[in-house]
Order: structure tokens, then C-alpha cells, then sequence
């Protein structure tokens, strides 16, 4: 399996970066594993979901971004899980965490969001966790598109545990309006759970216009992964992007 690229920024001021979607469980598995997986995959931003919530959550998910040499930009418990980590090669503009209405019998769900600017380039960042419940799922894939017009940048991307496959309506609403980064450049695994037996694609990216797709799936083959780290991690694997921002 070939490498995805590197970061890197072109000479238009264009942004080569990586991004990773990861599922962690409110990190109650093998914590060292999943800071290995992180840093091995040598992401720009990290959509992650099932940030830790109770006790002392702030320390956690700072010990993690700490461990896989990022900082945190937004989320946690404010979102109910959504959080967003950044390596230092990110320009936080703004930050909004947003809760959505809640199902009276369902854990209430959130967006973590941000404008960042990374090289030349400024992009929209929003990573969500949708509804085990149809319905309610289908509605909230909504929320992500118009949370992503509404952050007012040209360039933004989306990322998170859907609990759907690809097939299904929230999954087939936000690819309708969206790059499925997967769908578009196919790289390393499809399947993000469960990681002992990957066999459904409920995990992605997804990307505005404009922003060229280099290569996207679970970095398996990527220096530095190991087969037995991703099975400790956590219960997901983890979505690996290379995208190409356009310069704003």
C-alpha cells in the first residue's frame, strides 16, 4: 500500500494536510495505544468522538492530546463527546461547541466546531457523533450541513462516527451534499468496526468543493500503526485523510 502524503504547503499557499477520525471510547481502553495510533498517523486536526465526559475530563483528553503532540482546540464534555485536537500547525480563528435539541430516552448529542487556518489556507472543522435512532440520525445529518454553511468559510470539512453504513439515508444526505472523502480516493481499510472484525463502514470524512482528495481509510498500513494497537484503542478504527485546501 503506497504512503498518503505528507503535510506540507505548496507554493500557491495551498494546505497539504492529514486528517483523522476517531472514535475513542471515552478513552477506557489502552490509552497508550491509542496515543501511539494518533501519533503515528502524524495528523493536522483530529475529529474525535466519545471524548471523555465525567470526571476530571479535561485532564484526560489534555494527557491524550499531550501524548500525540497536539493541543486541544474545542470539545468534550461541552458537545457530549465531539472534540476537536490540532497540531501546532493550525491557527485556531474561533471555536463554537454546540449542543443539539434533545430526545427525551436518547444521550443528547453535540457538534464540536472551529475555523482554523493552516498555511494559507482557512477551513471550517466539525466533528460529530450521530444518533443510534434513525430518525432523529437523519435529522442531525441536516444539523452538520447547515452548521457547515453556517461557519462562513469558503473550505470545510466534516467528520465522525455516523452510526450508518454508507448506504443508509443520513449517510447517503451528507454524501449527496458532500465528498465522501472514502468513496473519492480509497486508501489503506474500508471497515471501521469493530476492530477485532471490521466489517461495516460507519466511520468517515466528508469535504466541501474545492477541497482535492489525496487518499482516505484506516490507516493500517501506515509506519508506525500496529494491528495490535488498533484493537486495544478502542472499540473503532480510525479514519486517516490527505487533503489538498485550497488557499483562501
Amino acid at each position: 500500500m503506497s504512503l498518503l502524503p505528507n503535510s506540507r504547503t505548496e507554493p500557491d499557499g495551498s494546505a497539504v494536510i492529514r486528517v483523522l477520525g476517531y472514535n475513542i471510547r471515552s478513552m477506557r481502553d489502552d490509552t497508550d495505544a491509542l496515543a501511539r495510533v494518533i501519533k503515528a498517523c502524524a495528523p493536522d486536526l483530529v475529529l474525535v468522538q466519545e471524548a471523555p465526559r465525567f470526571f476530571r475530563w479535561r485532564k484526560k483528553l489534555a494527557r491524550l492530546a499531550l501524548a500525540s503532540d497536539l493541543v486541544i482546540v474545542t470539545g468534550g464534555a461541552t458537545t457530549t463527546g465531539p472534540a476537536i485536537l490540532s497540531s501546532l500547525r493550525a491557527s485556531v480563528e474561533r471555536t463554537e461547541d454546540i449542543l443539539l435539541p434533545p430526545t427525551p430516552g436518547l444521550h443528547r448529542r453535540g457538534f464540536a466546531t472551529a475555523v482554523v487556518r493552516i498555511a494559507g489556507a482557512r477551513l471550517g472543522v466539525l466533528s460529530c457523533h450521530l444518533s443510534l435512532q434513525k430518525d432523529e440520525r437523519y435529522e442531525q445529518s441536516g444539523m452538520v450541513l447547515d452548521r457547515l454553511a453556517g461557519l462562513g468559510v469558503e473550505h470545510a470539512i466534516a467528520g465522525g462516527d455516523l452510526n450508518e453504513r454508507p448506504e443508509g439515508p443520513a449517510f447517503r444526505r451528507l454524501a449527496g451534499s458532500l465528498t465522501d472523502c472514502r468513496a473519492a480516493a480509497p486508501w489503506g481499510g474500508e471497515h471501521t468496526w469493530t476492530p477485532a472484525d471490521p466489517y461495516q463502514r460507519i466511520d468517515a470524512i466528508f469535504a466541501t468543493d474545492g477541497i482535492e482528495v489525496l487518499g482516505c481509510g484506516v490507516p493500517t498500513g501506515q509506519p508506525g500503526v500496529s494491528d495490535a494497537d488498533l484493537r486495544a484503542a478502542t472499540d473503532h478504527l480510525p479514519v486517516l485523510a490527505a487533503l489538498r485546501v485550497p488557499a483562501s
